[in-house]
């Protein structure tokens, strides 16, 4: 039995914290980590379809997920199981930590969405955000969380979007 594990891809656990618990432990194939940014791709890790009304997220679809040790927010490229971009998914987290096989984010309660053609950029969760009692308890952090945000939504409503997440 051969066993040439050069071959075979690193793999690591995605984990989200919210509010201090995991919220969601997933496998993931890691593609580049090059200190700053961090990708792994790894199928749709709920069970079933959620469906956002703007897109549907189902069992086959594919993300492509950017994660960053200095930035607060994640991009992750939703593709469907025959390949078609359905769009980026961003969450609003605190920088990513990557210690042995875990990538482990925190959740800030916001999020946007980019439609694969550009023209539905939307901002999510206002209201969760609102509600966590982040900017009470860390203001720093909701500032940076709510400036996360919108550069996210400024780079979105660009032309050259995909550009800068290019490695």
């Amino acid at each position: 039995m051969s066993g040439n594990f050069a071959d075979l891809p690193e793999r690591v656990d995605v984990v989200l914290v919210k509010a201090g618990r995991t919220k969601i432990r997933y496998p993931a194939e890691l593609l580049t980590d090059d200190g700053t940014r961090i990708t792994v791709r790894a199928p749709w890790a709920n069970s079933g379809t959620r469906d956002f009304g703007f897109v549907r997220f189902e069992a086959e679809d594919v993300f492509t997920e950017h994660y960053w040790r200095d930035r607060w927010y994640s991009v992750k490229e939703v593709r469907a199981a025959d390949g078609t971009l359905k769009g980026w998914y961003c969450d609003i987290t605190r920088p990513a930590v990557r210690s042995g096989g875990e990538l482990v984010v925190e959740d800030l309660d916001l999020d946007l969405w980019r439609s694969a053609d550009g023209t539905d950029v939307r901002r999510l969760d206002e209201d969760e955000f609102a509600v966590s009692g982040l900017t009470a308890a860390d203001p720093g952090a909701a500032a940076a969380a709510v400036a996360a945000l919108d550069e996210l939504e400024s780079r979105a409503r660009r032309s050259d979007w995909e550009s800068w997440l290019t490695p």
